[in-house]
């Protein structure tokens, strides 16, 4: 249960990192990857309603230049808006960089790493055409 905790807090604190935080005020931006590219995010001064639904990972001590990786963008019949589902990906082996969902998944199915859904952790940010 304290590693449970650790790792929310360790989630929250990349969130952070990676966008600003949800105080009023104006947007804040931030980066992630899609598919192999990095896409541009911009976090609304507003609360966003429990649970998320797009799939967004971000990696633990992960390989140089590693950002969090958004299972899916603006076109994707799925896509509600960065309505984000966190799942904390954890490295099992020395971390090589991941840039796709497909990659991230490829990565778990191999043991190489384990993701972990974090509820707690969810949020909202839309990606930036």
């Amino acid at each position: 249960m304290k590693r449970f905790g650790i790792l929310v807090l360790a989630v929250t604190m990349l969130v952070l990192a990676v966008t600003p935080a949800f105080a009023k005020g104006p947007p804040g931006f931030g980066f992630l990857y899609y598919d192999g590219d990095v896409v541009r995010t911009v976090v609304p001064p507003a609360a966003m309603p429990k649970p998320g639904t797009d799939p967004l990972y971000p990696i633990m001590g992960g390989a140089e230049g590693q950002l969090p990786v958004a299972g899916v963008a603006p076109g994707d019949r799925d896509y509600r808006g960065g309505k984000w589902a966190v799942n904390v990906v954890t490295w099992n082996v020395d971390p090589y960089l991941l840039t796709s969902e497909s990659e991230v998944l490829a990565a778990a199915e191999a043991g190489d790493v384990t993701i972990t859904r974090v509820p707690e952790a969810d949020f909202k940010c839309p990606i930036q055409p």
